[in-house]
């Protein structure tokens, strides 16, 4: 996904734009889904956050998984 960041008055926020998986085979269960760093080559690709959906999501051919990130409040807003 696309990722970016912007600055107010100290306070930055992450926002992106949402991601969707399809199950276009055999697909392996999952809990997380990871944002990470995909530019720095040292440390290489660092993680930035990890989202828990609280048990193994499973997907069978054809149906969707959405990422959701939340427009108006971003991912993370770090600042006072």
């Amino acid at each position: 996904t696309t990722m970016s960041t912007s600055l107010a008055t100290a306070t930055s926020k992450i926002t992106g734009t949402d991601v969707v998986f399809t199950a276009s085979g055999s697909m392996a269960s999952f809990r997380y889904a990871d944002l990470y760093n995909d530019t720095p080559t040292s440390p290489a690709d660092p993680l930035i956050s990890w989202f828990d959906y609280g048990s193994a999501v499973n997907l069978l051919i054809g149906e969707t998984f959405t990422v959701d990130f939340d427009a108006s409040a971003g991912i993370a807003t770090f600042g006072p």
